[in-house]
């Protein structure tokens, strides 16, 4: 991509209203726009990152068996009646009538419009196990709308939901979306804490929210110390198993949101246990037949009998992925994107466009990986040195390839990585050989 070809509207200065990093950081590299409160417009550079989230959520999805639907933003009231939330969720649902005066409501979750889809089709309980996924933007009327797309009012939800014939083969079905989970995090350059949760709104027995451990969270969490050295599973889940081993290696360590909190249950020494903030990025829940059974949602077994399936409802907050992912990885002069999400690998600076042997160098190199290699962000704008420089810093590319007159002159390239600052005289074949090695 051409950067004079990019809509990139950077801001020098750090709005008044942004109170934390990730707010300010994405206000300032140009990856949002506040339409009103807790709501906003994704800008290019936003978008491209919104997306790369996205797809690896809908790829694990994928993996673990779920398919993919799509439901609409607007649901009836009549079905948030029928399983009894219409009046119990408060004033964070958005409810409006249309013009025939029709109770409607933008969803806030979808555990009845997708029970209502299921209850149509599926009538066997050999038709099962099953798991829907849809990615989404959903509503909720916060009281307090902050911290950028951390705590919005509008924002784009990944949710999953499964139906199983009994509580054992629920539980496998938890089991698979809990690791999905701990492995889609990872793929995005995360490290999350499963944690037990409450259930709140959405009900039920089991719950585990994913943590990630952040000063600006607004959970208080509690964890052993043992469990930050935890790296998880290194190769690609087998789903067709049963999980449950898998899960317990993680929920073997004492870990719990404030709600969940019981001094009394950790036995362990106390000097074993961190109590600090995090960041929720997902909730999980076991709900077995809270809606099934009042929406009515049964399959036939073979004796004839008709029983209400078991369910569980799976969440990944995308948009908030976003904040919390600069909010764990960022210095002061702007944004560290991990590799996995980052909009492009690399940034190469033409420190002085007109330069004649400066722009054939910065195209030749541009082509040449755009055809061969890697994305790339080419910035080919007349602006000062300086100000190139401090936007691909502010912007996080992961590596910047620094091109002047000087270097064109000596055939040697300046490499930067972002992630620690440090700077690499290459000539071009070496510059190429770590392009191949570092896709």
């Amino acid at each position: 991509m051409l950067l004079s070809c990019f809509f990139l509207p950077v801001l020098k200065e750090s709005p008044k209203e942004a109170e934390i990093a990730s707010h300010i950081l994405m206000l300032r590299a140009g990856m949002v726009q506040q339409s009103s409160s807790g709501i906003y417009s994704w800008l290019p550079l936003g978008k491209i990152v919104l997306e790369k989230i996205t797809n690896i959520c809908r790829n694990e999805m994928l993996k673990a068996g779920a398919n993919e639907i799509l439901m609409p933003t607007l649901q009836s009231a009549d079905i948030w009646k029928e399983s009894g939330r219409y009046d119990d969720y408060g004033r964070e649902m958005l409810r409006i009538k249309d013009r025939n005066e029709r109770d409607l409501l933008y969803g806030p979750t979808n555990e009845e419009l997708v029970t209502e889809i299921f209850r149509t089709h599926i009538k066997s309980y050999k038709e099962l196990p099953l798991n829907l996924f849809h990615i989404q933007w959903k509503f909720r009327d916060e009281v307090r709308p902050r911290f950028g797309v951390m705590r919005g009012r509008e924002f784009l939800m990944k949710d999953a939901y499964s139906f199983d014939f009994n509580y054992e083969s629920s539980i496998k079905s938890y089991n698979i979306m809990f690791i999905a989970y701990m492995q889609l995090f990872k793929k995005m350059g995360l490290k999350a804490i499963p944690m037990k949760a409450d259930t709140g709104p959405i009900g039920g027995d089991l719950s585990h929210e994913f943590i990630i451990i952040a000063a600006t969270g607004e959970s208080e969490v509690y964890l052993e110390k043992e469990l930050l050295k935890f790296e998880g599973f290194s190769a690609e889940v087998d789903y067709t198993k049963d999980l449950q081993k898998e899960v317990q290696k993680y929920t073997s360590f004492y870990a719990a949101t404030d709600e969940k909190h019981d001094p009394k249950t950790y036995k362990n020494n106390s000097d074993d246990l961190i109590k600090t903030k995090g960041i929720e990025v997902g909730h999980i829940f076991h709900f077995g037949q809270k809606y099934s059974t009042p929406m009515k949602a049964n399959v036939n077994t073979d004796d004839g009998k008709s029983i209400p399936v078991f369910m569980g409802s799976y969440g990944v907050g995308i948009s908030r992925l976003v904040g919390a992912i600069i909010e764990a990885n960022h210095e002061e002069k702007g944004i560290i994107w991990p590799k996995q999400i980052t909009p492009w690998n690399y940034n190469i600076i033409n420190l002085k466009r007109g330069d004649q042997d400066c722009d054939a160098a910065c195209l030749k190199l541009y082509n040449l990986m755009n055809e061969n290699y890697d994305s790339v962000l080419y910035d080919n704008t007349y602006e000062r040195a300086g100000a190139k420089l401090a936007r691909a810093d502010l912007i996080g590319m992961p590596y910047q390839i620094i091109i002047g007159p000087n270097g064109v002159k000596d055939q040697l390239f300046d490499l930067k990585i972002r992630k620690n600052g440090e700077i690499t005289k290459l000539s071009y074949n070496e510059l190429l050989n770590f392009i191949k090695i570092n896709r």
